[in-house]
């Protein structure tokens, strides 16, 4: 089997020891290249040369932001036509190496990278792949969520952060998201929402919208904004119409209590749609996963099923 470990070195936990050891243990079993990212869009370059190339698998090792530019790269844009069966590309591995990890989590994938390992060599030696869905929006893919509003404002204020040099701990999140909230000088503009089968929902503050869930983790609690949405189902979209501290800390309690139906006065949900429309007067920040895009004041959000397989536990439970 031959495979390309991509390793992003700057990722949050990742080190020299544990990336050479990967490699070594990969390298015992497989045929394996060992890339190091350089910089941003590297990720991408080396998933399209995969593609290009043949590659059976590709496995990363770093954060959500670096498996997002592998799978872009892999995968080629939404748009692009002539796209490639799933089943034609290489699988996509990770061994966890970020802050979240969302994805891999996500996928059952133990946020361990030793354990994460065992799990991934048990998988290739199977030849056990699966194939799941990804969102799109702005010509590109995301693979668990993206938003407009108060949530991208806190990735905002984080990535300015990790630039000075702080680390992206679930504290230092917990934090910027609160203070964001009670913070006089955050005032996101408000946007209207539009899903299949339902009148425009207006004054939303804050949305995202996911493809699988949890929507995040706070260090080992799962934050399920959309419980039932999955890497086979349509997306989940969660919209406040208001940044209420009061309002928005009920809500919060039912999300940190793994409330199966969260609900709330000023929320509208569903877990399971093809689209979805943002659209506002003014633009708003914007992240997907977990990387800030910057400003849009129109966005439109489509499904796509079986676009990668993945080489990942057959069944998906959030692992903690």
């Amino acid at each position: 089997m031959r495979v390309m470990l991509v390793t992003n070195p700057f990722a949050t936990f990742t080190t020299d020891a544990g990336r050479d050891t990967l490699a070594n243990t990969l390298s015992s079993r497989y045929d394996v290249d060992v890339e190091h990212t350089t910089h941003r869009g590297h990720a991408g370059e080396l998933g399209a040369r995969a593609a290009a190339e043949g590659y059976d698998a590709v496995v990363v090792h770093g954060g959500d932001g670096t498996v997002n530019e592998v799978v872009n790269g892999l995968v080629g844009a939404p748009d692009r036509p002539d796209p490639v069966p799933s089943d034609r590309l290489p699988a996509v591995g990770v061994v966890p190496g970020g802050s979240a990890n969302v994805f891999a989590r996500a996928l059952g994938i133990d946020r361990d990278p030793i354990v994460a390992t065992k799990q991934l060599i048990d998988i290739l030696d199977s030849n056990s792949r699966r194939p799941i869905s990804l969102g799109h929006t702005l010509n590109r893919w995301f693979l668990f969520n993206s938003g407009m509003g108060m949530d991208a404002i806190v990735v905002r204020r984080m990535e300015a952060k990790r630039k000075a040099g702080k680390r992206a701990t679930p504290q230092r999140y917990l934090a910027t998201t609160v203070s964001s909230f009670f913070s006089s000088t955050v005032n996101p503009p408000s946007f209207t929402v539009e899903v299949p089968d339902h009148a425009p929902v207006t004054g939303v503050r804050f949305g995202f919208v996911s493809n699988t869930g949890p929507w995040t983790y706070l260090g080992t609690k799962a934050i399920r904004t959309n419980p039932t949405t999955d890497f086979d189902h349509g997306l989940g979209v969660f919209a406040a119409t208001s940044v209420s501290v009061a309002r928005n800390l009920i809500l919060g309690g039912k999300l940190l209590a793994d409330s199966d139906d969260p609900k709330a006065s000023h929320l509208f949900r569903d877990d399971d749609v093809e689209w979805v429309k943002f659209s506002g007067s003014k633009p708003a920040d914007v992240q997907m996963d977990g990387d800030y895009l910057g400003e849009y004041s129109e966005m439109t959000f489509g499904c796509r099923r079986a676009v990668i397989d993945v080489a990942a536990p057959v069944s998906s439970p959030a692992t903690p």
